[in-house]
């Protein structure tokens, strides 16, 4: 009989958990127990218009609440399929122009006044203004303004219709206190109490954060929606990769978001530990810097020409490096998009890889093998560049490598400065690198492309952090996105990824697959593949599988 190799057989248990529905049981139905997340690095801070790492995401959704929820099917055209959170109904304007929602009566912030529409009108306020430097105000753009016609009612007004009006007035923005915030304006925000101290609406509490050790959050007792079955949410922060895992297989945590490809094997030694594969959302990306980072009113020095950047594209064999990096857990990536959005075409042209056809390229471009190290150089320029990766990601580290020493052999010389999480996330916000290896943990619509590669993304606050800028790329997407049936989205969303694919403003490396691990002892319904965090709230211990940590009570 064939042997199955081992990771094949994790990816066929891991297929059948992903299927497992775990369901309460009377029995089990009391509240209680503790769920330990191990992450690789602190949040960018925990102020929903501003943040935009995974875990700052994690800790915020259960903190603070949005006016409905996306389904789990992931639509986000129309309303279908959402589900009420602040809201406890909505109505649309005949001619869809505005979207009037109720609020629930009984909704209060974590200091026990009431949530009023008031709140809403003053979030959109505050994410729209230029002060704040929101990445996810151009995304809102097409809310025109809101309105409090009384206490308990918010209308949202459209200048236009656009397939993703609801979508847009839920999703991307959590509602906020008005009366935490009022009077704070721009940079002052960022170091507000409540950026450090978030206090909102949702079915946990902000209890405590330890830089460089832990964040935690409590079951809010009196909450609108109930109080969630898990007692405490600890994120046990380790900058350290192999720390993070070790936590997972150890004992100390009892859940992993993604499990290091080389770990993979060991979940089998440890059957306490249940691998849940997801749908990737996710895709990495060596991005350039096209601007110089000592003074951006210049093109950078190698990286604002077009043609080495594709020079450098195709000296990479990305399907090579992927499949030794991931194995089968990751697809070569198709370019600032991934395979599960119904708008990707997968037949997007791609550079190919050709090692000969890049040093031809270089050559026309005047870049000449020189010196004993046989790097290149140009009117007495070396092609040299610094490539910082974080080090938390073990994925893009041996990934760099692998692209260090392909690069070499076409005449580029790739320094790789590895990073703590924080330094990475300043360095980029900063714009002060030469090239970044990035990852994108995509929402679920893909109307964040505006920010992430649009112009307006480039603006000082914005996520574009290489400052590509194509008018025909912006005009494509914004026809896709302003759409209202899949197939013209969808062509037209083609005709902008190729757009971009062919400027090479980033090295589009690898689309992985999520491979979580949690504990068996901890029940969950299906999990969102853009917010596996999303369910939280539901998740529950049975009793008789309960451990010393979750019999500790709430914090006081």
């Amino acid at each position: 009989m064939r042997q199955i190799p081992p990771l094949a057989a994790l990816l066929l248990i891991a297929l059948a958990c992903t299927a497992e529905q775990p369901s309460s049981s009377p029995a089990d139905s009391a509240r209680g127990g503790t769920v330990v997340i191990s992450v690789g690095g602190d949040p960018d801070g925990l102020f929903p218009p501003v943040h935009s790492t995974a875990t700052s995401k994690a800790v915020s959704d259960q903190t603070y609440d949005r006016l409905a929820d996306l389904g789990p099917d992931l639509n986000t055209v129309g309303d279908a399929g959402f589900t009420p959170r602040l809201a406890t109904s909505w109505r649309w304007s005949p001619d869809s122009l505005s979207i009037e929602f109720q609020l629930n009566p009984r909704a209060r912030w974590h200091d026990g006044r009431p949530v009023r529409a008031s709140d809403v009108v003053f979030t959109h306020a505050l994410y729209k203004d230029s002060a704040t430097a929101s990445p996810t105000a151009p995304l809102i753009a097409s809310i025109d303004s809101v309105t409090a016609p009384d206490s308990l009612t918010a209308v949202f007004w459209f200048g236009r219709r656009s397939p993703i009006q609801f979508y847009e007035s839920t999703m991307l923005m959590a509602i906020l206190p008005e009366h935490a915030l009022k009077g704070i304006r721009g940079q002052a925000l960022r170091t507000s109490e409540i950026a450090r101290k978030p206090m909102g609406s949702g079915r946990f509490r902000f209890v405590s954060w330890t830089p460089g050790s832990s964040i935690e959050v409590a079951a809010d007792t009196a909450n609108y929606h109930g109080r969630a079955r898990i007692e405490r949410l600890i994120w046990s922060i380790a900058p350290d990769p192999k720390t993070v895992f070790t936590r997972l297989i150890g004992g100390e945590a009892d859940l992993l978001e993604q499990v290091p490809m080389g770990d993979m094997s060991q979940l089998v030694a440890h059957p306490e530990l249940r691998p849940v594969l997801l749908l990737g959302l996710e895709y990495n990306f060596v991005l350039f810097n096209l601007r110089d980072p000592r003074n951006r009113a210049r093109p950078h020095p190698l990286f604002g020409d077009r043609a080495l950047r594709r020079a450098l594209t195709m000296a990479v064999d990305r399907g090579r490096t992927v499949k030794s990096v991931y194995d089968t857990l990751a697809a070569v990536a198709l370019g600032p998009t991934v395979r599960a959005y119904p708008t990707t075409d997968t037949t997007l042209m791609q550079i190919p890889y050709s090692l000969e056809g890049a040093r031809r390229s270089l050559d026309s471009l005047g870049w000449r093998v020189s010196g004993a190290d046989s790097i290149r150089q140009r009117n007495g320029r070396r092609l040299e560049f610094t490539l910082s990766v974080p080090g938390v990601s073990r994925s893009r580290m041996n990934m760099a490598v692998i692209l260090q020493d392909q690069l070499k052999q076409a005449g580029a010389k790739v320094n790789i400065d590895r990073l703590e999480i924080a330094s990475f996330v300043d360095l980029e916000n900063r714009r002060a690198f030469d090239a970044v290896f990035h990852g994108w943990r995509v929402e679920a619509s893909p109307g964040g492309i505006r920010q992430t590669w649009g112009a307006s993304g480039a603006k000082p606050g914005g996520s574009n952090h290489g400052s590509y800028i194509n008018p025909a790329f912006d005009a494509a997407a914004d026809s896709a996105l302003s759409a209202m049936d899949l197939p013209t989205r969808r062509t037209h969303f083609k005709r902008a990824y190729q757009m971009i694919i062919d400027d090479a403003p980033a090295i589009w490396m690898a689309e992985p697959k999520t491979m979580m691990a949690i504990n068996r002892r901890i029940r969950t319904p299906a999990l969102r593949p853009d917010a596996w965090w999303s369910s939280i709230g539901e998740w529950w211990i049975p009793s008789t599988e309960r451990i010393a940590r979750d019999r500790v009570g709430p914090p006081r």
